[in-house]
C-alpha cells in the first residue's frame, strides 16, 4: 500500500490508539495521505462508468466525503446556464440530476483530515465568550475535538 501515490504511511494497532483513532468506525488499517494529497472514492476506471452521484452533491450515495463538491465543474462552458436549465426541469415537475459538480482530483488542494504538520495551521475554536462560558479552559490550550459538541451544547443551553 506504500507504494500508491500519496500514502504517507499505514499504521494499525498501537499507532491507531496513539493516533486517536482506534474506534470502531476505523478499519484494520488506517492510510495517512502525504501533505498535499487526499484520497478520492473514485472507483470506476472508465469516465463511462462513472455513477450518476458522481457530479452531484450527493452525500448519501457517495462512500465518503467529496472536495470536489466545493467546485463547479470548469469543463462546462457556462455553468449558470446549465444550473439554470436543471432548475426549469424541476419547476416543470421533471426529473433532473444537477449535475455541475467536476470530478478531477487536480481541483482539490490540500488533505481533509490529516493533521497539519504545525498546531497552529490547525482547526481554531472562537467564542465570543470567555473560556468558563464555553467549557473549561484547557490547560494545554488545546481544545479536545470531541469536547466540541459538548462546548457547543453548553453554549445553546444558555442562550435559552
Amino acid at each position: 500500500m506504500l507504494a500508491l501515490p500519496g500514502v504517507e504511511r499505514v499504521i494499525d494497532g498501537e499507532e491507531k490508539r496513539e493516533a486517536g483513532l482506534d474506534h470502531p468506525r476505523a478499519g484494520d488499517l488506517v492510510a495517512i495521505a502525504r501533505p498535499g494529497t487526499w484520497f478520492t472514492y473514485y472507483y470506476w476506471l472508465d469516465d463511462d462508468a462513472e455513477p450518476d452521484f458522481a457530479r452531484t452533491v450527493d452525500i448519501h450515495r457517495k462512500p465518503g466525503y467529496d472536495p470536489c463538491e466545493l467546485f463547479v465543474d470548469p469543463a462546462i462552458a457556462v455553468p449558470a446556464a446549465r444550473v439554470a436549465l436543471r432548475l426549469a426541469q424541476k419547476k416543470l415537475g421533471m426529473r433532473y440530476l444537477m449535475d455541475v459538480i467536476p470530478t478531477d482530483a487536480r481541483l482539490v488542494r490540500g488533505s481533509h483530515g490529516r493533521l497539519p504538520e504545525d498546531p497552529r495551521d490547525g482547526p481554531v475554536f472562537l467564542c465570543s465568550l470567555p473560556f468558563g462560558a464555553c467549557g473549561p479552559a484547557p490547560a494545554s490550550g488545546v481544545v479536545e475535538m470531541e469536547s466540541v459538541k459538548a462546548r457547543v451544547l453548553e453554549l445553546l443551553q444558555r442562550r435559552s
